[in-house]
Order: structure tokens, then C-alpha cells, then sequence
């Protein structure tokens, strides 16, 4: 029971981050490069995918539910709920492929306006493929403005080369810690689960040992 308890409290803060863009940008490889230090073609994802990393950042242990959309229209129904409560949203576009960067604007940012139930999440643009540098069509000030037009953060990365990779999740990290509703959010996802697992822990003996003897 001890060791249970112990995971429980293995983190101080848990956030839920979004990953959004349109299909084919790289949303899938960099969560699996972020994730797991090795980086492979992914099919696309179908429908809604969720990995959970823990780190330290800032002194916090962090505890990320990353949850991965299929950029297809096909998929959208899923939306709302899958915008709800989410402390981060990463917009990821490729710098090789104009038109996934015109798509931040004008699909991505507007569904993000629309379905977040969080007016205060912190959102970060996010150019991947930067490793493909003679195909580059989107230049890093180009992505810069947009950022700034849409109040988010802006980085360059590549998830085939890991480069950036981490420092875009803990960044964003660092930026959600920083807003006081969404730390208070983070820590209360934490006394929720570390009461769960109580209530868990001391289910009455009576009725589980009464159940097993009489069958």
C-alpha cells in the first residue's frame, strides 16, 4: 500500500497539453520524440492519441497527459471535449508546407477561440522540420508575427533531430506555472487523484471479503 501511495505523490503539479495542426505536420513525432528519445515514421494518427510524460521544471515535478490530434476533418467531431481543461496548446505547423501555416490562422487559432473552456491557457506556435532547411518556405520571422498576433509563444524545432523538442514542452511548462489559475488547476488535479487513491485504498474489507467468501 505504501508503494502506491508513493507514486501518487511522485508529482506536484499535472497539466493537460494539446498538440494541434494539420495532418502530416509532425504533431505524433514530436510527442514520441519528446517521449521516448528515439524518432520513427508514424502513420497518421486516427482519431486521438495521449502519452504522459513526467519531468522537473522549475523545481516542480511535472506530470503531462499530451494528448495528439488527427489533423483530418474527418476527426473533428471529437473537438470540444478534447479542448476541455487544457492548461497548453502547442499549434504545430511544417516550415516546408505554406499552407499548414496559413491553416494556424485560419483553422487551427479560430477552433482553439471557439472550443477552450480556459481563457487563460497558454498557447505556443511551433515550426517543426527545421532539419529540411534548403525546402524551408515559412521563414522563422514569419512564424514570429503570427505568434505575437495570436498572444502565443513562438519556437523553431525539428523532431527528427530532437532539436528543441524538449525545450518547447518545458517551456510551455514554465509558461503555464506562471499563470496563477492554471497552477491552481494543475495542483488540484493532484489532490484529486491523491484522494481518489485514498478512497481507493480504504475500501471497506467487510463487503469485498464478504463478496468473495459467499460466491
Amino acid at each position: 500500500m505504501g508503494s502506491s501511495s508513493g507514486q501518487v505523490s511522485g508529482f506536484d503539479l499535472s497539466f493537460k497539453i494539446l498538440l494541434i495542426g494539420d495532418s502530416g505536420v509532425g504533431k505524433s513525432s514530436l510527442l514520441v520524440s519528446f517521449i521516448s528519445s528515439s524518432v520513427e515514421d508514424l502513420s497518421p494518427t486516427i482519431g486521438v492519441d495521449f502519452k504522459i510524460k513526467q519531468l522537473t521544471v522549475g523545481g516542480k515535478r511535472l506530470k503531462l497527459t499530451i494528448w495528439d490530434t488527427a489533423g483530418q476533418e474527418r476527426f473533428r467531431a471529437l473537438t470540444s471535449s478534447y479542448y476541455r481543461n487544457a492548461q497548453g496548446i502547442i499549434l504545430v505547423y511544417d516550415v516546408t508546407r505554406r499552407e499548414t501555416f496559413t491553416n494556424l490562422s485560419d483553422v487551427w487559432a479560430k477552433e482553439v477561440d471557439l472550443y477552450r473552456t480556459n481563457k487563460d491557457c497558454v498557447k505556443m506556435l511551433v515550426g517543426n522540420k527545421v532539419d529540411i532547411e534548403s525546402e524551408g518556405v515559412v521563414s522563422r520571422e514569419e512564424g514570429m508575427a503570427l505568434a505575437k498576433e495570436h498572444g502565443c509563444t513562438f519556437l523553431e524545432c525539428s523532431a527528427k533531430t530532437r532539436q528543441n523538442v524538449e525545450k518547447c514542452f518545458e517551456e510551455l511548462a514554465l509558461k503555464i506555472m506562471e499563470v496563477p489559475s492554471l497552477l491552481e488547476e494543475g495542483s488540484t488535479a493532484v489532490k484529486r487523484n491523491i484522494l481518489k487513491q485514498k478512497q481507493e485504498n480504504q475500501a471497506p474489507p467487510s463487503r469485498s471479503n464478504g463478496g468473495c467468501c459467499s460466491s
